[in-house]
């Protein structure tokens, strides 16, 4: 019908360099304790079920379990045709209001997570990305990954930890079984988001972009999800909106896909 019509017309304004590619969803956890990684992790699954509703492959690359309960940092990867182009305008703090379940209180809280998108060409791309690393960039470390509460997961240092230098962007992995994958896992990462400044350069948005990466990152409410005392899921942006919380949350694409759909015809 119409909404197929629109949706097509749409594609058609995703035309940048890598909108075309699948994707990496990073997920960080901000200020709010256990609320904010319980949002970290629900946000991790409302895109996997939105990816896997629309026919796309997703699957959980990495996660820092959270003291109590959810994530303290994840990243999703999703396969397919235009998945970067849909999916890069949900960069930003996402914050969610809500009475908190861990609250014996019974108080209203409010809890924020930073979502950040980058590109992921296809691994026989990975080879054509616009850039070689030289290995002097790279600082690398090992670590014990850590489980819930703080415990290691692991007696020996299979986490590892990249830091590109001239950059100053990290990426880490914790969650594959062996140090080797933990490394691949953790380049891809770096790859993806050092390829996501590279397209941000060109459009002119280096400060912009760096600002984002600090402390004033949280600044940057692009959404908020409001399960109480009513429900809400308002785009700061674009002010679309709907009463729909847990639909959205849950991933339906009839739900979240509008609120990118509004990004992508604003322009952002």
């Amino acid at each position: 019908g119409s909404r197929e019509a629109q949706r097509f017309s749409l594609e058609l304004l995703l035309d940048g360099p890598a909108d075309k590619m699948g994707c990496l969803i990073e997920f960080t956890a901000g200020a709010g304790g256990t609320e904010s990684c319980e949002f970290s992790m629900m946000l991790m699954s409302m895109y996997k079920n939105f990816a896997q509703a629309q026919g796309y492959s997703a699957s959980i690359v990495d996660t820092v379990p959270g003291q109590e309960a959810g994530i303290r940092s994840g990243v999703l990867r999703i396969k397919g045709d235009n998945v970067y182009g849909w999916m890069r305008t949900e960069t930003g703090v996402h914050r969610l209001v809500r009475i908190s379940p861990y609250d014996t209180q019974h108080r209203r809280q409010t809890a924020f997570a930073s979502v950040a998108v980058s590109p992921l060409p296809e691994d026989d791309e990975q080879n054509n990305m616009d850039f070689e690393l030289n290995p002097s960039d790279l600082e690398i470390e090992t670590y014990r990954s850590s489980g819930p509460g703080g415990q290691h997961a692991n007696t020996t240092d299979s986490a590892v930890r990249i830091k590109h230098l001239p950059t100053g962007i990290v990426a880490a992995s914790q969650s594959q079984r062996s140090q080797h994958q933990n490394k691949a896992s953790a380049m891809m990462v770096l790859k993806s988001r050092l390829m996501e400044m590279k397209i941000r350069e060109k459009q002119e948005e280096k400060k912009a972009f760096k600002d984002s990466l600090g402390d004033t990152a949280w600044g940057n409410q692009i959404r908020s999800y409001v399960l109480n005392p009513y429900q809400m899921v308002k785009d700061h942006r674009t002010n679309y909106e709907t009463p729909q919380a847990n639909r959205v949350l849950d991933g339906e694409p009839e739900y979240l896909s509008p609120f990118m759909e509004a990004s992508l015809l604003q322009g952002l």
